[in-house]
């Protein structure tokens, strides 16, 4: 177990240092879209949330590749997509003079990231949840999200300063060395077997049956999300400085609960945690909804980190419970699909709130979401279903 657990803390690290590909460009696409190329925030919302798009679309690939693959081979996949999609982002930062033609390049960067989100998220999960065992997934969904976020936490304050110093070019250069290093940590540790399933259950079955689980992860999702494409454009409207702590907030918020709690939806069940959490994020959007100063809105983005933390860890081992040891990934990537949904659908839509009714109105979507998720939690928390095989 404790090799185990050693194998896990490092390719946790591995997925951190990977991820700041991800972290470090996502306060930063939405304000290259409008100031520099000259778009709307609906625009510029799309640019973020676009990469959700092949996340959502490749779900059910990349679960099938791991459980047949193995996930080491698939998060290895993903890693180097990182890799490229920050390639083809500097590419259109070469071509702000043409913007519509840059824009279209940071798109498809965008869409080849989101397809690395699927195969490296994925990976890594079924991969260590192998390594440890169906009984510590609760954990393995926690330490990996925690390494996801805490890249968040770092890679955003200095993905604002890497544009200010050095612009989005420089920024884009940065990216790509991080996921390269990541794939060599991942390379020299042991895969493990493969379990295909005797009898796969359709994909759309699977999501049939995980559906509650997924729409509450998909709804604590929303918040972030809004968080991360627009808070520093929103500190801007008000004057405010400091923006990019509060995704450091966010990060320390969700990396310190994940830390200190992430056993406890192993030991007491997802649906009574994830209902504690909802409430936490609710608490978190309302503050900066109704924040009056940047120290509310940090604040805010605080307590918005710590009920994310563990809604996904939580609905996780749920969904874990309810499948056989040959379709996990399947199950993960199914699960996943209705965060993708929500981070994919929730920048868009946002922006176009910021543009009628200003930047707060994005955290009021953020607030009516949790309330949402925290109603299905608590109408479902005794419900008696089971999986498609008739796992509890």
């Amino acid at each position: 177990m404790q090799k185990s657990r050693r194998r896990l803390s490092w390719n946790t690290a591995a997925l951190f240092l990977s991820y700041m590909a991800v972290a470090m460009p996502l306060p930063v696409i939405s304000i290259f879209v409008t100031r520099h190329l000259g778009f709307s925030n609906g625009v510029g919302g799309l640019a973020v949330g676009i990469s959700f798009l092949t996340t959502i679309l490749f779900r059910g690939f990349a679960g099938r590749f791991s459980d047949t693959r193995g996930g080491k081979t698939c998060m290895g996949y993903g890693l180097l997509l990182y890799a490229a999609a920050s390639a083809i982002c500097l590419a259109a930062a070469w071509l702000t003079a043409r913007p519509v033609l840059a824009l279209v390049l940071l798109i498809a960067g965008r869409l080849v990231l989101g397809l690395g989100e699927s195969m490296a998220g994925v990976g890594m999960l079924s991969w260590n949840i192998a390594l440890l065992g169906p009984q510590r997934s609760g954990v393995v969904f926690a330490v990996v999200g925690a390494s996801l976020y805490g890249a968040f936490a770092v890679g955003g304050p200095l993905g604002l300063m890497g544009i200010e110093r050095f612009g989005f070019t420089g920024l884009m250069l940065l990216c790509i060395p991080f996921p390269l290093v990541g794939w060599a940590m991942r390379s020299i540790m042991p895969a493990t077997q493969p379990q295909p399933a005797k009898r796969n259950v359709p994909f759309l079955r699977l999501i049939g049956t995980l559906w509650r689980q997924g729409a509450i992860v998909g709804l604590q999702g929303v918040g972030f999300a809004a968080l991360g494409a627009f808070i520093f454009l929103y500190f801007s409207s008000k004057g405010w400085q400091h923006a990019g702590f509060a995704l450091t907030c966010f990060g320390t918020g969700f990396v310190l609960v994940r830390l200190l709690f992430g056993h406890l939806p192993d030991k007491y069940g997802g649906k009574r945690v994830a209902m504690v959490s909802l409430v936490m994020e609710a608490i978190g959007q309302f503050l900066l909804w109704s924040a009056s100063s940047a120290e509310m809105a940090l604040a805010g983005a605080f307590f918005t980190g710590t009920g994310c933390s563990l809604v996904f860890p939580a609905m996780g081992v749920e969904v874990v419970r309810r499948v056989p040891p040959g379709q996990r990934g399947a199950a993960v990537g199914g699960f996943s699909l209705f965060q993708d949904v929500a981070y994919g659908a929730t920048a868009p839509v946002a922006g176009l709130l910021a543009d009628r009714f200003g930047y707060s109105s994005v955290f009021m979507l953020g607030l009516m979401a949790a309330i949402s998720g925290l109603l299905i939690a608590m109408t479902s928390a005794n419900h008696g279903e089971t999986g498609p095989h008739g796992m509890e």
